[in-house]
C-alpha cells in the first residue's frame, strides 16, 4: 500500500480504538506507520482524511449489504413484488451495522459545518446513488435506466431516514417491509 491507503486504514483503525471525538492526527499516522505531514499532503487535513477514511470503510459494507438485499429480494419477482423483502433487507442492515452507521452520522455533525467535506460527500452520495440504482437495474432489468435511478435514490433516502430513526430511538418499531407497501399503495390510492 501507498501512503494514502496506509492513511486510510490508520484512520479507520485509530477512530475505531479511540472514538471520533478524541482521535488526533498524530493517532492516525502513528497508526498508519507514516509521517504526520502526509496527512496535510494527500488529505490538507485531519478531519478529510477521518470523512473518507469512515465513508470508504463504512460505506463499502453497508453498500454491499444493501445490494445484496436488493439482489436477493429481487430473485424471480417484479420490483413491486420485491419492495417488502427490500426493505426487511435493510431493516436487518441496519440492525448488523449500528455501530458504522453510529460512526458515519458523528462524523455527518461534523460534515455538516465544513464546506470542503460537504463537496466530497455530495461526490460519494452520487456514487452510492449509482451504486444502488445499478443494483436495482441489474435485479430488474426491465426498468428504464430514469426508473433505476429514481428507485436508488429513493431508497437510499429512506434507508438513512431508517437508520437515524434506529440510531436515536433504538426501542421504536421500525417501518417494516408490509408496512412500507401499505403506505404507498395509500399514497398511489389503491
Amino acid at each position: 500500500m501507498g501512503n494514502r491507503e496506509d492513511l486510510l486504514a490508520g484512520a479507520r483503525k485509530a477512530v475505531l480504538e479511540r472514538g471520533l471525538a478524541k482521535v488526533t492526527a498524530r493517532d492516525i499516522a502513528t497508526a498508519a506507520g507514516v509521517s504526520l505531514a502526509a496527512i496535510g499532503y494527500h488529505f490538507g487535513s485531519k478531519d478529510q482524511l477521518v470523512t473518507e477514511a469512515i465513508t470508504m470503510g463504512v460505506g463499502t459494507q453497508i453498500g454491499d449489504d444493501m445490494e445484496a438485499a436488493i439482489r436477493d429480494a429481487g430473485e424471480g419477482r417484479t420490483l413491486w413484488e420485491s419492495v417488502t423483502a427490500i426493505w426487511n433487507g435493510f431493516v436487518d442492515v441496519v440492525q448488523r451495522n449500528r455501530d458504522g452507521l453510529l460512526l458515519s452520522t458523528e462524523n455527518g455533525i461534523q460534515i455538516a459545518r465544513d464546506p470542503a467535506q460537504q463537496v466530497y460527500m455530495a461526490e460519494a452520495s452520487a456514487v452510492a446513488h449509482r451504486e444502488i440504482a445499478a443494483a436495482v437495474h441489474a435485479a430488474h432489468p426491465e426498468l428504464t435506466d430514469e426508473q433505476a435511478t429514481a428507485v436508488g435514490q429513493l431508497l437510499f433516502l429512506l434507508f438513512q431516514g431508517l437508520a437515524i430513526q434506529k440510531l436515536i430511538a433504538p426501542g421504536a418499531q421500525l417501518l417494516d417491509g408490509d408496512s412500507l407497501v401499505t403506505a404507498i399503495e395509500a399514497i398511489r390510492g389503491r
